[in-house]
């Protein structure tokens, strides 16, 4: 691992742990071991590094997206939106540092005020979102998905799997304990009815 790769790795757990506005760059340096001008010589500043976290963890949210659904085959859109489903769970059991950080509302307090941080969440949402409005189209294709805006759709679909990921990163419900239950609810929302 390069010394800027362990800055982003320690900083990404920092940020999770602490928050970006609670973590100091002299703490990144004590626990990087990289005094703090080797680290202003990788990043201009702390919001660089909390930006390129972001974009390395899109980066690497495609990668996985890849691998995962080129991997397996779907007979419908509906299983593939289950497909998605269970792959979003598993991403965020398999990146739960960068979910937590994800997940925290300094994030949200930045990019209100740094566009570049809103674009890279709005990214990191928009690639995940797409998974499942693909999956949507696909249903609706193949009639396993009735004919309802396939966006908004996703969007609320989404919304629901997010929202139980994080009662997990939390620590206040099992997501594992809701499976088949949002399984069935999702299920219920896309069947359709025409057929």
């Amino acid at each position: 691992m390069s010394k800027k790769e362990m800055i982003l790795h320690s900083a990404s757990t920092l940020f999770s742990e602490k928050g970006f506005k609670d973590t100091s760059m002299a703490e990144l340096s004590r626990i990087t071991g990289a005094a703090e001008g080797t680290i202003f010589y990788h990043f201009k500043n702390k919001q660089q590094i909390f930006l390129s976290i972001l974009e390395e963890l899109k980066a690497r949210i495609i990668d996985e997206a890849d691998r995962y659904f080129g991997e397996r085959e779907f007979d419908t859109g509906l299983e593939m939106v289950e497909g998605a489903i269970s792959f979003y769970l598993y991403l965020a059991g398999s990146m739960e540092n960068r979910f937590l950080l994800l997940h925290r509302h300094d994030a949200y307090e930045l990019a209100r005020a740094n566009p570049e941080c809103r674009g890279h969440l709005e990214a990191i949402y928009n690639c995940l979102v797409d998974i499942f409005e693909r999956a949507i189209v696909l249903g609706q294709k193949d009639g396993s998905i009735g004919n309802m805006p396939a966006r908004k759709t996703a969007l609320i679909i989404f919304s629901m799997v997010d929202g139980i990921v994080r009662f997990n990163t939390y620590n206040l419900y099992d997501a594992g304990g809701l499976y088949n239950e949002l399984m069935e609810s999702c299920r219920r929302i896309l069947e359709n009815r025409e057929s």
